[in-house]
């Protein structure tokens, strides 16, 4: 199989991001007053500063994954946390300890679910994340479990409306098919289960 030139993936990805903006933001601008754009630092949640000012999801660097785990927060945050500046969660960069990336894991759990049911239906590869490089901590299989049980629940019962709403026009968007819980099995589980 034969590569693309770099400057033909790098349009491939341009015109990925492209859509995945304008999708949300059709969506979103008008019905929720909030507008998905990138950002060339850390990611950030603002909230308007006032009545005519916009909410802000803010991701890195035009990364397609930094989008969609900063779109998953949002889906995860209710009315009164979308008034807070990064939604009023306690975040530490690196460095975290054990106990604290024993709580940073159970908080991303179900923004990581959601970020895998974004990632399927955009047809983006999905990576699960310990946001914890300097400390050298991998993903534990635990948590990784913990995700894949959150995605198939999801998907088994029905994601919220806003997700919903999402997950329709991006698989329309990217052409996918109807999603199932099985494709949220991790592949050691899958082995058991037959």
């Amino acid at each position: 199989m034969q590569s693309l030139p770099v400057s033909a993936e790098h349009e491939i990805a341009e015109d990925k991001l492209d859509g995945l903006l304008s999708t949300f933001n059709g969506l979103f601008l008008t019905q929720e007053n909030t507008l998905l754009e990138h950002s060339e630092d850390e990611p950030l949640y603002l909230p308007a500063l006032n009545q005519s000012g916009v909410n802000k999801i803010l991701f890195a660097h035009r990364f397609f994954s930094s989008a969609l785990h900063e779109i998953s927060h949002w889906l995860v945050a209710g009315a009164q946390r979308r008034k807070l500046e990064d939604y009023g969660y306690w975040y530490k960069p690196d460095g975290r300890s054990v106990d604290e990336q024993q709580a940073f894991e159970s908080v991303e759990i179900l923004p990581q679910a959601i970020e895998w049911i974004l990632s399927v239906v955009c047809r983006h590869n999905f990576h699960f994340s310990a946001d914890n490089l300097s400390a050298g901590f991998s993903i534990s299989d635990m948590f990784r479990q913990r995700v894949s049980l959150r995605a198939q629940q999801l998907i088994v019962d029905g994601l919220p409306s806003r997700m919903q709403l999402l997950v329709d026009a991006l698989a329309k968007r990217y052409g996918t098919q109807r999603l199932t819980m099985t494709v949220f099995i991790l592949p050691d589980n899958a082995k058991q289960l037959s």
